[in-house]
């Protein structure tokens, strides 16, 4: 398993999803390593809607190949 770091992860978050919501989100789930209770608190959003957005996400980096490969 490749170890990305964090510019090349920052990198591939703002090639790939255009919210600038969620790209903060996984911004802050990738890199800074918040849990999702934590960013459901800064984001003032539940913390199955973070599931979802970080889920929905991780799936597309992955299957674009350019995360998680």
């Amino acid at each position: 398993m490749r170890f990305y770091t964090n510019s090349e992860m920052d990198h591939a978050i703002n090639e790939l999803i255009h919210s600038s919501r969620d790209r903060d989100i996984m911004r802050r789930r990738l890199i800074d390593g918040l849990t999702m209770e934590a960013l459901s608190e800064e984001f003032d959003m539940s913390v199955s809607q973070i599931k979802r957005i970080v889920k929905k996400h991780l799936a597309t980096l992955n299957d674009t190949g350019k995360l998680l490969k």
